[in-house]
């Protein structure tokens, strides 16, 4: 199995990066395949450009840089976002990528009076968000299901993409080097072993 890591952190000694290393080397070493986007490190411009506007109005082709990173996407099976919490949602780096990449023609195709078509069916998308606050404080406050909405359905499943899973990695800050160490390792096997395609033969 093939997999696209995405990490959105400019500081290569994060936590967030740490995950997304430990995440990439997991799936390797159950045989498969993994390419890492840093975007931070790879300087992408998140920004949605004249040529991007051109495109979403249907005048347009897809800029280079928005062409390469839909390619990448298009050689995994499995596409993994791992990224800190900022304000409740991803960091604009990521949103960034996402608003420029997941375009209509690629992502899904819709225009006015035409049937929605989604175009992602092909691909399983895992979510790691990275939180400073506790999971009580997450669900007294909603963010859970707000991130359900806005993420889960808003763009991977809008997308038709499947929705493999979401862990998110609570109280970063705050918990010990030993408690987040046996946590990552944790949480990369499981991805590592669905990716692999083997949750299934686990949980039989």
């Amino acid at each position: 199995m093939t997999a696209l890591v995405v990490v959105s952190h400019s500081d290569p000694d994060s936590l967030t990066q740490h995950v997304a290393r430990a995440t990439a080397d997991a799936i390797r070493a159950t045989g498969g395949e993994v390419d890492i986007a840093d975007l931070g490190v790879e300087n992408f411009d998140p920004r949605f450009s004249e040529a991007d506007l051109d495109l979403f109005r249907g005048n347009g082709s897809a800029p280079a840089d928005v062409v390469a990173e839909q390619k990448r996407i298009d050689r995994a099976e499995h596409l993994i976002l791992v990224f800190p919490m900022y304000w409740w949602s991803m960091p604009a780096l990521l949103k960034g990528w996402i608003d420029r990449v997941f375009v209509s023609g690629w992502a899904y195709e819709f225009t006015p009076g035409s049937e929605f078509v989604k175009k992602l069916d092909r691909l399983t998308v895992h979510l790691i968000p990275v939180a400073g606050d506790d999971a009580e404080s997450f669900e007294r406050h909603g963010v859970y299901e707000a991130f359900r909405t806005q993420i889960e359905r808003g763009i991977v499943e809008y997308c038709g993409a499947t929705m493999g899973s979401t862990t998110f990695v609570h109280e970063s800050d705050t918990k010990s080097r030993d408690t987040l160490a046996a946590e990552i390792r944790d949480l990369s096997e499981s991805i590592a072993a669905r990716v692999a395609g083997l949750a299934s033969a686990v949980a039989r």
